[in-house]
């Protein structure tokens, strides 16, 4: 039997096609700093590898995956394996990977094959490096990842059936298969961009083919055109195929929240995000849409030339170990049955009265290194001071992010190593204070007040609003937190139809939904009640101080909570199960009637939400925030919350509006 021989073949960049889904459930149960920090680190990963911070050359992407295959794709084009295995594993040690699993991945590397005379001009060393030829070889072996909105990339092999084998077939039947087959490729080169990889000894299948464009119709039309060309008719076996759009690395916030990608930053004028995900680690700042991702893909330069290069593939025609440093303080991971593990990065640490004096003993003073009113994190641990520097440093420069941060550094005195980080408001500290006591040898935490500030009225505020968290909490009631991040809520109420309400606050809803700071907006409405309330939730204080002017804004709003005397407590989520509904609200009925003999109570509504009668909202009104407490300390409410597991489908948070 005849021996065929090959043809000859260059290989250039190697190539990774990472597709992974994200465990939703995972996600959604995360607590928001978990979150928050793992989009920190997803999104530091893939802008250091866009940028090609771990190579010397190469490139990477990241696409979204549509249907059920996988969620994101991410595309690594480098100069070596090694460098694709370290990207890889690289990947999986930030936290954002732990809420991913590995659905499909894809090993291959860029290749161009002869099959014409010229060709083999080229592999014979008889055209010069710079002729028309080498040039376009090379850019076929070292492509760009082109700028285009859409990406469809499927594996794919030549057919090796008795009466249907590729291989079998002569050089000359192939090399007229190559031929014509490119003919068609290069007829949609101004539409479709392609790069075709060898995976032959690498993979499953023989190829990988990457076809982008501006409109996947044009995609489309290429394959189907190609369908009825007999070197894919006759021979070509095809495997899944993955298609996504282009997005930005700092873009993966709105990803996660289901947002259309690019971001759209036009609406809602003035309304905060945290499309940066850096801000969710200090939830009293936010950053300005403006500051956020743009709505434009940051492309590279190099798009890939329309025609593809030549070789045993469906589109085949003739040619004419390095780390990127990034955060690696992971918490311990939580017991979970979900396939995402989510560590836990709340930060504990006892209070102290003598920070001040515990900093002066460490060399930093008020007026040189922090104001009085700051708050201080002082943190003990057992590595040495110099092993810390670096991991202190990069912490450090993330928390620069934003305006509440002082100043952390290391100090070591008298053998003892410790870690002080300084942040102007206690909320912003506690959230810091998760990812220092994943640091090296931590071993015992403080935090304490720097003295007095000023005593403005939006400290006073903070302070109440933390010491009913903190009271609330110590009587086993969940105050203000759902999933664990601090919630800031807004509530107006209006006497306009329900209808044109419901309709309104859609219409706001829709424009608040492209805010990462965004938590829900609903209208809450009572049978009796001649007015209904539009309940609004945010991460972020300055991002709920914006949507308050729209939602003034909605017709017939007679009153805001909070502009009344007395104190007031909103219940949220009261989410009941349909089968319990009527008991629901019939054991707040009675609830209602033991509210009624207690001191200080005003008044007390049970509202359903006008779009899913499950979801309920409690409102109630105190003459202090004293009477208010006396009720959550009560026996009767703490039968009540123990009835409620069995009848509630999540569970209910408290939202307090002094």
């Amino acid at each position: 039997m005849e021996q065929r021989k090959p043809p000859a073949t260059e290989e250039g960049w190697y190539v990774l096609h990472d597709c992974r889904s994200i465990d939703w459930d995972a996600w959604r149960e995360a607590p928001q700093r978990v979150r928050d920090r793992a989009l920190s680190e997803g999104i530091d990963f893939l802008s250091a590898y866009e940028a090609i911070e771990d190579a010397e050359e190469g490139q990477t992407a990241v696409y979204t995956v549509m249907g059920h295959k996988a969620d994101l794709m991410i595309l690594h084009l480098r100069p070596t394996m090694g460098d694709l295995d370290a990207a890889e594993r690289h990947f999986e040690q930030t936290e954002f990977a732990a809420f991913t699993e590995q659905e499909f991945s894809y090993v291959s590397v860029t290749e161009a094959s002869g099959y014409t005379e010229k060709s083999r001009e080229y592999f014979d060393g008889e055209v010069d490096d710079d002729s028309g030829l080498a040039q376009y070889i090379q850019a076929r072996l070292h492509p760009g990842v082109p700028d285009e909105e859409f990406v469809c990339f499927y594996p794919m092999s030549k057919r090796r059936q008795p009466d249907q084998n590729w291989y079998d077939t002569s050089f000359e039947e192939r090399a007229a298969h190559i031929k014509r087959h490119g003919e068609i490729g290069r007829s949609h080169g101004s539409n479709v961009n392609q790069m075709i990889c060898g995976s032959i000894g690498f993979d499953d299948w023989e190829w990988g083919i990457t076809l982008w464009s501006e409109e996947m119709t044009a995609i489309k039309e290429l394959l189907t055109e190609m369908r009825f060309d007999p070197s894919t008719s006759q021979f070509a076996e095809f495997g899944p195929f993955y298609v996504g759009r282009k997005f930005a690395p700092g873009d993966l916030p709105a990803v996660l929240a289901g947002q259309r990608v690019p971001t759209d930053q036009d609406a809602v004028p003035d309304a905060h995000t945290e499309t940066d995900a850096h801000a969710g680690h200090d939830h009293g700042s936010s950053v300005h849409a403006d500051d956020g991702a743009t709505g434009d893909t940051e492309g590279h330069s190099g798009a890939h030339p329309g025609s593809a290069s030549e070789g045993d593939h469906p589109h085949g025609e003739a040619a004419d170990d390095a780390d990127h440093p990034t955060s690696e303080h992971g918490g311990d991971e939580e017991d979970s049955d979900t396939s995402g593990g989510r560590p836990d990065v709340s930060g504990d640490y006892e209070l102290v009265d003598d920070a001040v004096q515990r900093l002066g003993r460490l060399g930093l003073s008020e007026g040189e290194t922090y104001d009085a009113g700051d708050f201080a994190l002082i943190f003990h641990s057992s590595a040495d001071a110099e092993a810390l520097v670096d991991d202190v440093e990069d912490l450090a420069e993330s928390f620069d992010h934003y305006d509440r941060h002082v100043t952390t550094t290391v100090r070591a005195q008298s053998g003892q190593t410790f870690v002080v980080s300084i942040w102007t408001a206690e909320e912003a500290a506690e959230t810091a204070a998760g990812f220092l006591s994943d640091l090296d040898g931590i071993e015992q935490q403080f935090g304490g007040q720097l003295g007095e500030g000023e005593d403005d009225e939006d400290s006073r505020t903070a302070a109440s609003s933390e010491s009913i968290r903190t009271q609330l909490a110590a009587e086993g009631v969940y105050a203000g937190q759902p999933h664990g991040e601090d919630v800031y809520a807004l509530v107006v109420y209006s006497e306009a139809d329900p209808e044109e309400l419901a309709a309104e606050v859609a219409d706001l809803r829709d424009a608040f939904d492209r805010y990462d700071t965004h938590v829900r907006t609903s209208v809450y409405r009572s049978e009796d009640a001649e007015t209904a309330a539009v309940a609004s939730l945010w991460d972020t204080e300055d991002a709920a101080g914006t949507a308050s002017e729209y939602l003034t804004d909605l017709p017939d709003v007679v009153r805001r909570q909070g502009e009344s005397d007395g104190f007031g407590t909103m219940g949220m989520f009261y989410t009941v199960k349909p089968e319990y509904r009527t008991e629901f609200v019939e054991k707040f009925d009675t609830v209602g009637g033991l509210l009624a003999e207690m001191d200080g109570h005003r008044e007390t509504s049970l509202l359903a939400n006008h779009d899913d009668e499950n979801d309920m909202f409690i409102a109630s009104q105190w003459d202090s925030k004293e009477d208010a407490m006396a009720f959550f300390r009560s026996e009767e409410f703490s039968e009540t919350v123990d009835w409620g597991r069995d009848v509630l489908a999540d569970r209910p948070r408290h939202v307090f509006l002094a």
